[in-house]
């Protein structure tokens, strides 16, 4: 996949072990410069997981995962400064108001007085957050808490972003119009969105990796997975175990 620029995120051979249970198993791929790649499956598939992993936030039980280069493990501080990334759900100190937050991790991050307030004025913008500053968080819609979330992925300028559900309990509006910052975001950062909504790929991803039971069943462009206009037979025949003709797949690593 990266064949056509610099691998921005990458990861190799990685696994995750629970005693017994086997959350991902071998799971390889590279994620080049400038794409929007859809990292799609059912619930429970291992999405989070090698996610988590990807970012730092869990240490895999075998292989490696990389963000612009850097082994997210060995360079976890120096990983961070490229990467943006939008949990589900993710934590948000409900008390604050937004400018309250904003501030906070960006001196967290060590940011200069000069370059926070150009960065504050930025993700502010970019993400609309100008009426509701000063209102505290847990105030605010759904909508808004996830703008505020991405204005903090944001807030450090990352060259990747890494975002999990992002469109989860959002109505049709707030998904449509945050599909709209996500296809914006990629003009200029390599984002990797987890979805189980094919919808979300069909508006917003040019690749997709889609995993199964834990492992990468399929690695290509969103025309390739498609048939017949609709994400929903692949979908279901990957679920499935199937096969779909005419489409490369990675071959199913046996637990």
């Amino acid at each position: 996949m990266a064949a056509n620029g610099k691998v921005m995120i990458e990861a190799k051979g990685l696994s995750k072990y629970y005693g017994p249970f086997v959350a991902i198993k071998d799971i390889t791929f590279s994620i080049p410069e400038g794409q929007i790649v859809a990292f799609l499956g059912p619930n429970g598939a291992g999405k989070s997981t090698t996610m988590k992993i990807l970012t730092g936030y869990l240490a895999p039980s075998e292989g490696s995962a990389f963000v612009a280069g850097l082994d997210i493990q060995a360079n976890r501080i120096e990983a961070a400064t490229h990467l943006g990334y939008l949990p589900e759900n993710g934590p948000l100190y409900q008390q604050m108001t937004p400018l309250e937050l904003l501030t906070f991790f960006g001196d967290a991050r060590g940011m200069a007085p000069d370059l926070l307030k150009k960065r504050l004025d930025a993700v502010i913008g970019q993400c609309a957050l100008e009426l509701v500053l000063e209102k505290p968080i847990d105030k605010l819609s759904k909508g808004y808490k996830q703008r505020v979330g991405l204005a903090q992925a944001l807030l450090h300028n990352p060259s990747v972003l890494i975002m999990d559900e992002p469109t989860a309990g959002l109505d049709p509006n707030q998904i449509r119009e945050f599909r709209r910052h996500i296809k914006e975001l990629g003009k200029t950062k390599t984002v990797m969105v987890s979805t189980h909504i094919l919808q979300e790929v069909e508006a917003i991803a040019d690749h997709v990796l889609f995993v199964d039971n834990g492992k990468l069943v399929f690695e290509g462009t969103t025309q390739e997975l498609q048939e017949k206009g609709s994400l929903e037979e692949p979908f279901y025949r990957l679920t499935n175990h199937g096969k779909i003709k005419g489409v490369t797949q990675k071959e199913e690593v046996a637990a």
